[in-house]
């Protein structure tokens, strides 16, 4: 035989050698992966036995279509007490908790976000307020709280007002007597203007106006996105994602995002260097949101980062704009749905504003009424429908039954408010639950959560809520469209599937 075949064969060998070595490799690999599932998903299942659930798939888990999510947790509430854990896929699993009393425990502890779950919102948001934890967590918080005092928000009273009126007049040149108008996409326009106005110092410009309508399509895009890639067990891995067509769609919802706050900061910063306008910022008693960012200092004497500079400005208009303009728009339509509600609470502001030609902060504490039902909106449909949490420590509830470290804990603010056992007759509108002498639980109305990690723009928001709910019912009335009921879905923020759809019709003053 030549020393050439010779070769040959030596060389098949060692390829046939490698591929087999390889192959042991990846079967033990595969075995050790199999066992390591087993062990886990047994300890799961021994640790969960005190909290019974449906019957669920071994890898597939509770296979409920993302759009239901909501409707099937509900059916749960009813059936098991307090808790129980829903399998998502393989050993995935979310614990969740409907419970004022388990609600209150969790609440009151120090429990971090879960990076599992929640590290899906990094790219778009980055490590602002909303994911930070610990000691940056703390500074962070701290840092903004002036933002938020009384005495920056009065001012902005004028600004939502103007916002709304803008809002309204468009409405009027939109509708004729039978008309019927998707209302959502409308007021999330006017909360992003109002929240540029109010936190960015954002002066009127044609440009960033027509670049509102990309952002807002964006940030639609991504709370669908986010929700359903954590749902998707081949979706996890970040290389993976980037290269489905749902990845590159997130990525590019990304970009755009960024490009709005960017240019947002970049415009304060600009403005910034008048010595006039720096010269007023200096003057002010409080700082509004955006110049705190570019003038703070943290512990160690430097600035913020522009990578943190930018995650709080995103997370910011996400949050500032979002989660408001969600529970204006379900607002409204719970108004639309029980008409003689909606007519007392426009007699009681038309008794307090007359003809609504200006609103100011003390009208806010005198329309008991209006304020009654827009909490029941917002028990009905919370704005952020659950949060989660991963437990750092074991953690035992009321009733005796316990949790050991490690655990991700969903807190469905949405089956809470819908709780029969927390409130009789849950569907049913009714604002007198939300009466001056009224008693509940410290824990079972959360629509801006609670504990220390309760939404710090919860004022600004209900203010917001207020100008809009009052100015509107002075200019329209409300009317629902039988034909296009809205079907309440958890995305980042409650939406409505089909959008929310109303007929207005104006009144005459």
């Amino acid at each position: 035989m030549s020393n050439s075949a010779l070769s040959l064969f030596r060389v098949l060998g060692s390829i046939s050698g490698f591929l087999q070595l390889t192959s042991l490799l990846g079967l033990l690999l595969l075995l050790f992966k199999a066992v390591q599932f087993y062990l886990c998903r047994q300890w799961l299942l021994r640790v969960l036995k005190q909290f019974p659930c449906p019957p669920s798939h071994w890898f597939f888990g509770h296979k409920i279509q993302m759009d239901e999510e909501l409707q099937e947790t509900l059916k749960w509430t009813e059936k098991f007490p307090s808790a129980c854990p829903r399998w998502l896929w393989g050993n995935r699993i979310f614990f969740l908790v409907y419970d004022p009393d388990y609600m209150k425990v969790i609440m009151g502890r120090s429990d971090p976000k879960s990076q599992s779950t929640y590290r899906f919102l990094a790219p778009w948001i980055g490590y602002g307020l909303l994911l930070l934890n610990g000691h940056t967590w703390f500074q962070h918080r701290r840092m903004l709280t002036p933002a938020f005092h009384y005495d920056i928000l009065k001012p902005y009273m004028g600004v939502m007002a103007d916002s709304v009126r803008v809002m309204l007049n468009k409405w009027e040149k939109l509708i004729n007597q039978d008309s019927c108008l998707e209302i959502s996409q409308h007021i999330s326009l006017m909360t992003l203007e109002t929240i540029m106005k109010c936190a960015f110092s954002h002066q009127d410009s044609d440009l960033l106006v027509r670049n509102f309508q990309s952002y807002i399509q964006a940030i639609c895009d991504l709370s669908y996105l986010i929700p359903s890639r954590l749902r998707n067990a081949f979706h996890q891995n970040d290389t993976i994602y980037r290269l489905t067509s749902a990845g590159r769609w997130s990525n590019h919802a990304c970009q755009i995002a960024h490009k709005h706050t960017d240019q947002v900061i970049r415009q304060r910063k600009a403005q910034l260097q008048d010595e006039e306008e720096l010269e007023k910022v200096r003057r002010k008693r409080h700082l509004d949101f955006l110049d705190i960012l570019l003038f703070a200092k943290m512990e160690n004497g430097s600035s913020l980062s522009d990578k943190d500079l930018r995650a709080e400005v995103d997370t910011f208009m996400f949050e500032g704009h979002d989660t408001t303009a969600s529970g204006i728009s379900w607002i409204f339509y719970a108004l639309a749905t029980h008409p003689e509600h909606q007519q007392k609470c426009r007699e009681e502001v038309q008794n307090l504003l007359g003809d609504g030609a200006s609103i100011t902060w003390d009208h806010l504490d005198q329309m008991p009424y209006t304020t009654m039902c827009i909490k029941e909106a917002l028990r009905l449909y919370p704005p952020v429908p659950s949060i989660g949490r991963k437990l750092s420590k074991p953690i035992t509830f009321p009733d005796g039954r316990s949790l050991p470290k490690g655990i991700i804990v969903t807190l469905s603010i949405y089956a809470l408010h819908h709780n029969p056992k927390v409130w009789p007759n849950p569907e049913v509108f009714d604002p007198f639950r939300f009466a001056p002498n009224s008693s509940r639980h410290s824990h079972s109305f959360l629509p801006f959560s609670g504990g220390p990690r309760n939404c710090i723009g919860k004022q600004f928001a209900m203010n917001e809520m207020k100008v809009a709910v009052a100015l509107t019912l002075l200019r329209f009335e409300l009317l629902p469209d039988s034909t296009k009921v809205p079907f309440p879905i958890q995305r980042l923020v409650l939406r409505s599937k089909n959008g929310i759809h109303l007929h207005l019709r104006k009144k005459l003053q």
